[in-house]
């Protein structure tokens, strides 16, 4: 590929931006409501330093190991064949959890415009996974977004957020009564609410390696793609503080708790019911969007280790349309059974216990990462001058402390009944997200040891 056919700074940022931006932010303040404003204020800043460093410690990865195919190559040449398996098995479980947070977002606003979903039992599920199968269905058959439909979305993605947040500009500079009133009845800063409000964050500020896997068509890697994963992340989290905060401000704990769509709401404070209706919209679409691009992903990646040798064969069968057929019916029949497993809830809750699933399977991944890098540079492996590499292990250093901290944070039970009373408390191997999101990870073990033994048997060594 020649110079003038590959991406630069900008492109690369834009492509970073859009892939983050999905449609957690959209839903996120109703998990953070009981949380308080001040907490949630103080975590966004607290998430994105710490996304950052991860974000520095992949980019580190990438530069030191020119060849390497991505995470699975990390892991493996620092601890071996077993952890590799299971952080690439973690971060599928993320794919797929993640898609149910998105389809049930997507229908979350849906039912602000009609209100029938959130009325009936058991509409808002059907819904969800309908749009699961759709864009299931879409990608067996080949159908790929083009690039103007792409720039649409990501368009919609970005609409409310700007709308919302001018908003919250425009109220402190001119009324900054409904935010004094906020700040007033908040939750005070407390460390398990911070915590919390840090796990719960993570998820919308996900897919900041975007530029990392679009390394072969980048102008000048080595230094573009660190640049443009740092601004594409530092602007989707100004955006993020900015806008998801202006929702916080604006709406009442109590209100926000009970909204299915409180970006729109908010807007509808501002602008009145035609914009709430225009947020709400735009939201859906854009949760659409975000969500046919996951279940690419969620077909391909299994598919792809399959034919390494890493996934079991099944995964690996295609289609007459030369896509991953198998890949992608198995993994949205795990979306279907985590959204049919939890139909009775709401869709605030569905949502939330969705998300911190796959944040917890998504951080494991990074997690690792930071250790594999540590690993990789006390054994001269990442070919990296002397100064970034001491760079690299402080920031890895600190990339891990954040991934388990907000790994711990997935163990706040909001409002959990067994605290004394109290509003938090930290369970983590009570928590039923922590705890499905371990037993989904161990799940990979039988899996990796059967495909071991198939190894053995077809190589002829004694199992």
């Amino acid at each position: 590929m020649t110079t003038d056919n590959k991406i630069g700074l900008w492109t690369s940022t834009a492509l970073v931006v859009g892939n983050i931006i999905g449609a957690g932010i959209f839903l996120l303040p109703v998990s953070l409501a009981p949380l308080g404003l001040v907490s949630s204020l103080a975590a966004w800043v607290f998430t994105a330093t710490g996304v950052l460093m991860l974000a520095m410690v992949y980019a580190g990865l990438s530069r030191g190991m020119p060849g390497a195919k991505g995470p699975h190559t990390y892991v493996k040449t620092a601890f071996g064949e077993l952890p590799a398996f299971l952080v690439i098995w973690s971060y599928w479980i993320g794919t797929w959890v993640g898609n149910a947070a998105i389809a049930t977002g997507m229908t979350s606003y849906l039912s602000s415009l009609f209100p029938v979903i959130g009325e009936r039992p058991g509409l808002a599920p059907i819904i969800s996974l309908s749009a699961v199968w759709l864009l299931t269905g879409v990608n067996i058959l080949g159908t790929r977004k083009a690039g103007g439909v792409q720039m649409i979305t990501t368009i919609c993605k970005l609409l409310p957020l700007l709308l919302v947040a001018a908003g919250g500009i425009y109220m402190l500079f001119t009324d900054a009564t409904p935010m004094a009133n906020t700040l007033h009845a908040s939750t005070p800063l407390g460390l398990g609410a911070f915590t919390a409000a840090a796990a719960l964050m993570i998820w919308p500020l996900m897919g900041f390696e975007s530029a990392s896997v679009a390394s072969e068509r980048v102008r000048n890697p080595l230094v573009t793609i660190p640049r443009a994963t740092m601004i594409g992340t530092l602007v989707v989290a100004g955006i993020y503080l900015l806008s998801a905060g202006t929702v916080q401000a604006m709406l009442a704990p109590d209100a926000l708790a009970a909204s299915n769509a409180p970006f729109a709401d908010a807007a509808g404070l501002f602008f009145g019911n035609t914009a709430s209706r225009f947020v709400a919209i735009f939201v859906a679409i854009s949760a659409f969007g975000a969500l046919n691009g996951w279940t690419l992903l969620m077909g391909e990646l299994p598919y792809q280790l399959a034919v390494e040798g890493v996934f079991p064969k099944i995964f690996a069968k295609q289609s007459r349309f030369q896509t991953p057929a198998v890949s992608l019916v198995i993994s949205s029949l795990l979306v279907t059974a985590l959204v049919g497993m939890n139909f009775q809830k709401s869709m605030g809750q569905i949502f939330q216990y969705a998300v911190l699933i796959s944040s917890v399977s998504t951080l494991v991944l990074y997690l690792i990462c930071a250790l594999a890098a540590l690993k990789l540079l006390r054994l001269g492996v990442l070919q990296l001058p002397a100064g970034q590499a001491t760079r690299l292990r402080f920031i890895a250093v600190g990339g891990f402390l954040f991934a388990v901290w907000a790994t711990l944070g997935a163990g706040i039970s909001v409002g959990a009944g067994s605290c004394d009373g109290g509003l938090l408390c930290w369970t983590p191997w009570r928590s039923n997200a922590v705890y499905m999101g371990t037993v989904l990870l161990l799940a990979g073990l039988p899996v990796y040891f059967l495909m071991q033994r198939g190894r053995m048997k077809s190589t002829g060594v004694p199992s």
